[in-house]
């Protein structure tokens, strides 16, 4: 079972610094993430924000324009600061603030950082051009890149003592993660194919006949692409149902935060359903007042009560 310290550690003035540093670039890049992590309290957000800066760190090498040989060797500079955090190895008067937020936050929290080598990993597959034939295959990067991310806030919420069936809430977290992963990869599916990348399994889209590419605002003649979009909606779902298991496991404002940022996802996906051939024309997105609501519902524990009504169903 997952439990949070209930003290943190004092946080000196370097430290505030760092995290208020961290939550700058949380609010002004992480749309969805940060409308979830201020439900939170201040500790519990605080350390989401380093986890968030320092991820962000991981995506930015990858997603930047320099040469891939370039961007594998800083980003295995990124983990070898992740090792000198790890190790205790951080001043809190290092001149890097995300270093200083994360390794008091791992001090305050039982964060798994090993989480964030898997990131490093992950972002690896992009550089290397990596391609998914199957959805195993898929699911192993959204794992690393998205379901490490579940399971590190795991360590940053905590579970509920006596929670039944907490020993399970790692399981549910990466699942979460892979859920919000694979709605992601369909809102950019146009975005990513004009960078280069693909990231749908090569079965599915041959499958429905979308085996030419993505990267233009009207689907491949002939291809079935509302059918592939639908296919990949009811895969999301199935991990949503599934991950959101997590949430009678936590405390109500951990709670929250996880409903908020899964709840704006999944109605990202209800929008993608209803007009596949959107993310072909741009970004989809939700509106700050319909994301405001789904906070407001993940806030009164709607989705939590959901969920644990559904639970006792089955094992009735």
């Amino acid at each position: 079972m997952i439990r949070t310290v209930e003290s943190p550690p004092h946080a000196s003035a370097p430290v505030l610094a760092a995290y208020s540093y961290c939550e700058t670039v949380t609010a002004q890049q992480a749309r969805n993430f940060a409308y979830g992590i201020r439900l939170l309290p201040t500790p519990k957000r605080r350390a989401m924000s380093a986890l968030y800066a320092f991820s962000r760190r991981v995506d930015d090498i990858g997603d930047g324009k320099l040469d891939d040989d370039v961007k594998a060797a800083r980003l295995e500079d990124t983990r070898a600061l992740l090792t000198r955090i790890r190790e205790a190895g951080i001043d809190e008067d290092d001149t890097d603030p995300v270093a200083v937020a994360l390794a008091h936050a791992a001090r305050a929290f039982p964060i798994p950082l090993d989480g964030l080598d898997e990131l490093i990993d992950g972002v690896l597959m992009d550089v290397g051009g990596e391609t998914y034939e199957t959805w195993d295959d898929l699911k192993a990067y959204c794992r690393c890149v998205a379901g490490a991310i579940g399971r590190l806030s795991l360590g940053v919420f905590g579970t509920e003592p006596g929670a039944r069936g907490a020993e399970r809430a790692p399981e549910y977290a990466d699942t979460l993660g892979l859920a919000l992963q694979l709605t992601n990869i369909l809102r950019d599916i146009r975005e990513d194919a004009e960078d280069g990348r693909t990231y749908l399994p090569a079965d599915d889209l041959a499958k429905f006949g979308c085996s030419a590419g993505l990267s233009g605002p009207t689907p491949p003649e002939g291809s079935d692409f509302a059918g592939l979009v639908h296919f990949e909606v009811r895969r999301a779902r199935a991990l949503f149902a599934e991950g959101y298991r997590l949430l009678p496991m936590l405390d109500r404002r951990s709670g929250a935060c996880v409903a908020a940022m899964a709840g704006i996802y999944r109605r990202l996906l209800d929008r993608i359903e209803r007009d596949p051939e959107a993310v072909l024309r741009g970004r989809v997105s939700l509106p700050g007042r319909e994301k405001a609501y789904v906070a407001v519902r993940g806030l009164s524990g709607l989705d939590a009560r959901h969920v644990s009504r559904r639970t006792v169903r089955r094992r009735a």
